[in-house]
């Protein structure tokens, strides 16, 4: 892996070195049989043991040896989801190598991790001015453009760092990836395969078993176009009446021409959604299975990946969509499970009026006037950064399907506001993956996204978000819902990389 040096030791030598005594060692061979012993646990995939002897090795090494330590240490901390912990050491290595062009390029990953878009990107092309060639840097930049919409762009620079580093299978990812937003379907498979063959323990591995659902999932479209349209359909615009329910956008949809039924306008959901009642009322078969997570404490949660032959919203008809069925459906739930979609995951740009009650979908947008303009950045899901507290950067998903204001726990400990004995007021939350029993409302925030729109000693909703931030790969810092959306006409332009909000 970039960044890291690989060694071919067998795992007995590994672990044989891991063994030997501390005493007996120059604290440099002592660092250097850490790294070693790190390298052969990281190549086996065993990314906790890696992370402990990369540690390790960091607490013995010598200056010469250090930024290797370092490195490896962010390497495996990125893969078991310590992102706080990756960024740590990343600030620590670039304040030693300021000027490393590798050092950069983990700091951007760190600060990727971190939900910080946009910085993460002035690193890996600051990392690229010195080194153009860098597979980080290029893998880096490739997921920096895809979240700004500009897929052709990524695929050329993930593909560029592929060809430097072959064999790296995160970039085989990403390039799987961003074929899928393309809706290239044959060829993002093609990207996934390779990924999974370079997995390490690839007969055995969970990783490789969902994403070899992923595949078949891909490849059972066959000649089928995904997302199909009729010709002209991108030239206009589609406009429905939506109704608010429980504080929720709800708009009627049709699925394989049957008659029309509540969907809720979820833009938190990277998929269309609908239920198990529904799936076989309508016949849609379920093809392989795959992993959601979201608010609540059943974590990782496996359901159902399936086809919609044909989704109408009012004159828009699309063909051939991919969904998510729940099924196993949750146990102990206040409401039955309802169905959603969001128009971002279709792949349009959308206009939320809350005045007027009406969603406008197209692939352009018009030139609507707004109060404020921030930057969005979609990676799986919409989002847009603000500040907690004056100096705390952290990303917000945009969830037409939320409520409220929400922070993550990550986002709340940062604000040195909550320890262990901090009193807190207990909340009943009830997300898509059950009920969120560490929930509590956390008041005295203050939360900007803009000179102008800020929350002063605001009361925000703290949600355990670890297990959605994993399954993201990057940490969650908070949720904006309907209190915060209700206020505007919210344009969500995803030509533009843009939220547009106007005063209602």
């Amino acid at each position: 892996m970039n960044g890291v040096r690989v060694f071919a030791a067998s795992a007995a030598i590994g672990m044989a070195l891991l063994l030997a005594t501390p005493h007996a060692q120059q604290p440099s061979q002592s660092a250097e049989i850490q790294i070693q012993v790190a390298n052969t646990l990281f190549n086996e995939g065993r990314y906790p043991e890696a992370l402990e002897a990369f540690k390790n090795a960091v607490r013995v090494a010598s200056p010469d040896a250090l930024h290797e330590a370092r490195a490896g240490v962010i390497v495996s901390a990125l893969r078991v989801a310590e992102f706080g912990q990756a960024r740590d050491e990343a600030e620590q290595l670039i304040k030693e190598s300021p000027r490393s062009p590798e050092a950069l390029a983990l700091y951007g990953d760190t600060l990727w991790a971190s939900g910080l878009f946009d910085q993460a990107e002035g690193k890996y092309r600051e990392a690229l001015a010195t080194a153009p060639e860098m597979a980080r840097g290029l893998h880096g930049l490739a997921r920096a453009l895809a979240a700004r919409g500009r897929l052709d762009e990524a695929l050329d620079a993930a593909q560029h760092a592929l060809r430097n580093a072959p064999r790296d299978l995160e970039i085989h990812h990403t390039v799987g990836t961003i074929f899928e937003r393309q809706h290239k379907f044959d060829e993002a498979a093609a990207a996934y395969t390779n990924y999974v063959n370079l997995l390490p323990n690839k007969d055995n591995s969970t990783k490789a078993e969902w994403s070899r659902a992923e595949i078949r999932f891909l490849r059972s479209f066959g000649q089928r176009e995904p997302f199909a349209t009729d010709p002209g359909t991108d030239d206009k615009l589609y406009t429905v009446p939506f109704r608010i329910v429980n504080d929720k956008v709800v708009i009627r949809v049709k699925l394989n021409a049957s008659i029309a039924q509540d969907f809720v306008v979820d833009t938190g959901s990277e998929n269309t959604v609908i239920t198990r009642p529904t799936a076989l009322r309508l016949g849609i078969l379920p093809i392989t299975q795959t992993l959601s997570a979201g608010v609540g404490d059943v974590g990782l949660r496996g359901l159902q990946l399936g086809r919609i032959d044909t989704l109408e919203i009012g004159d828009l008809k699309i063909r051939n969509v991919p969904c998510l069925i729940k099924n196993p459906p949750l146990r102990e739930i206040p409401t039955r499970e309802t169905e959603g979609l969001s128009p971002l995951a279709l792949g349009y740009s959308m206009i939320i009026d809350y005045k007027s009650q009406t969603l406008v979908m197209g692939k352009h947008l018009p030139a609507d006037p707004a109060d404020f303009e921030l930057p969005l950045r979609v990676y799986r899901l919409a989002t847009v950064q603000g500040v907690v507290n004056g100096n705390q950067p952290v990303n917000f998903i945009i969830d037409t399907g939320g409520q409220v204001i929400s922070i993550s726990q990550a986002t709340a400990q940062a604000t040195g506001k909550v320890n262990a004995s901090t009193p807190r007021i207990g909340l009943r939350v009830f997300g898509t993956s059950g009920w969120d029993k560490d929930a509590f409302l956390l008041p005295g925030i203050n939360l900007s996204f803009s000179d102008a729109i800020k929350y002063n000693n605001y009361s925000v909703v703290v949600l355990n978000l670890e297990t959605p931030s994993a399954l993201l790969g990057f940490q969650v810092g908070g949720i904006v819902g309907h209190n915060f959306l209700r206020n505007y006409r919210v344009g969500i332009d995803l030509e533009h990389s843009t939220l547009r909000l106007k005063r209602i």
